[in-house]
């Protein structure tokens, strides 16, 4: 029996709906947006504070391995839940088919809060960076393994120019050599397998030593408990994106002060 690559299933959907979205609004439309937006907040400077951990607290509905991760989804009252704990930055999951998600989250949380909101989603085309910035992100999720080395520094220099920060993700050796080549500041190390979905934790061990000092690192998928926290911390890690286990609790709030030890 033939294994599904869920990233190849989620592309090819996110490819669908592009073609969708560019008929609603073209590049030449979004771009004209642009220019009376106010300036996105600063996402790398929010999460990277010397002696702490900071947090990137989720926002999602569902996902391709959990299925629906928060019946009771409201996304205003997760978001004030966020503000209130003081997270340092919030990630919304965007993408509609797998993770239920949606474009505009991310001015309906940014609403609600103030810190900077990360749009966590399949971006390989420079419309969806100019989306992202019409829509209120103040940074986006790039995949490493999604684009090329050129594919890759054409969307940073878009986003640059924006003044969107770019959270790179790696989750191999290759993939890590990729984006250090490129400069990278701010970098995402995912214990996932985005083709299998199967979590290891042992990618962080092994892909962070290779990442300079003077680089901002988050780890993101797996991380379950405070000793999960404290051993990134120790290693060195700036940031943990979190957001299964916050969706899955109850009592949100007390959630966080557990893991993070707040």
């Amino acid at each position: 029996m033939t294994k599904i690559d869920i990233l190849k299933e989620i592309i090819n959907k996110k490819q669908q709906s592009l073609v969708l979205a560019k008929q609603q609004m073209s590049e030449e439309d979004l771009r004209a947006r642009i220019k009376d937006l106010p300036p996105p907040r600063p996402f790398t400077e929010s999460i990277h504070k010397p002696r702490i951990i900071s947090l990137i607290a989720e926002i999602k509905k569902s996902s391709p391995s959990g299925g629906i991760i928060r019946a009771d989804f409201n996304l205003q009252d997760i978001a004030r839940v966020y503000q209130e704990a003081e997270v340092q930055a919030i990630s919304v999951l965007t993408e509609e088919e797998f993770f239920s998600g949606n474009l505009a989250y991310i001015n309906e949380v940014k609403s609600l809060v103030k810190v900077p909101v990360l749009r966590k989603d399949f971006i390989f085309e420079p419309y969806q960076v100019y989306e992202s910035r019409v829509f209120g992100a103040d940074a986006i999720l790039l995949i490493a393994d999604l684009l090329s080395k050129d594919k890759l520094s054409e969307l940073m220099a878009i986003a640059k120019d924006l003044g969107l920060a770019c959270l790179v993700e790696v989750h191999t050796q290759k993939e890590a050599k990729k984006v250090l080549d490129l400069g990278t500041e701010l970098i995402g190390i995912n214990n996932r397998n985005l083709h299998t979905l199967e979590v290891d934790l042992k990618i962080t061990e092994e892909l962070f030593c290779l990442i300079p000092k003077d680089r901002v690192v988050v780890v993101e998928s797996g991380i379950r408990n405070r000793q999960d926290v404290l051993f990134l911390k120790i290693l060195g890690v700036s940031a943990v994106l979190i957001g299964g286990i916050f969706m899955e609790a109850i009592e949100i709030k007390s959630k966080i002060e557990e893991i993070m030890a707040w």
